[in-house]
């Protein structure tokens, strides 16, 4: 009977010649690119750390309910007469589903930073991320406001 204390924690199947992007480099993405932007960030992340199919599922699920709150919170700014505060409500909402997010990547990202690796740059990917991803949100959430 093998010992419990000497299995290995850190799994094995994970490709070590990727290198995943700082957990909290993601709430950039999200603050200028949206939901959309920041889970698929996240979700591409989550692969590269070797997080389960599962919670990168989860995480997915999480995007999708992020955008629709997004879409709540545009119906319910546009009700009234004054929507000044729409962009920083919806900037909220990506910020605080980014932290979901990092919570569901961070057992991994912890298993990561004991290999003592340095982390891979997020400017491209995290750049086109907020241009495409931002792009996508705003299009969708207009086509709700404009609905309404």
């Amino acid at each position: 009977m093998p010992d419990e204390l000497l299995r290995p924690t850190i799994r094995a199947d994970v490709d070590l010649s990727v290198r995943p992007w700082r957990l909290m480099s993601q709430t950039y993405v999200a603050f200028f690119g949206g939901v959309i932007a920041v889970t698929v960030i996240a979700f591409f992340n989550a692969r590269r750390l070797g997080v389960d199919q599962a919670k990168r599922r989860l995480i997915l699920l999480v995007g999708g309910l992020g955008l629709i709150a997004a879409a709540v919170v545009i119906t319910v700014l546009t009700a009234d007469s004054t929507s000044s505060g729409l962009r920083i409500a919806i900037r909220v909402v990506a910020v605080v589903c980014c932290l979901i997010l990092l919570r569901i990547q961070q057992p991994m990202d912890r298993a990561f930073q004991l290999r003592g690796v340095d982390y891979g740059s997020l400017w491209g990917p995290g750049i086109a991320a907020v241009i495409g991803g931002g792009v996508l949100e705003a299009v969708l959430l207009a086509i709700v406001a404009v609905t309404l």
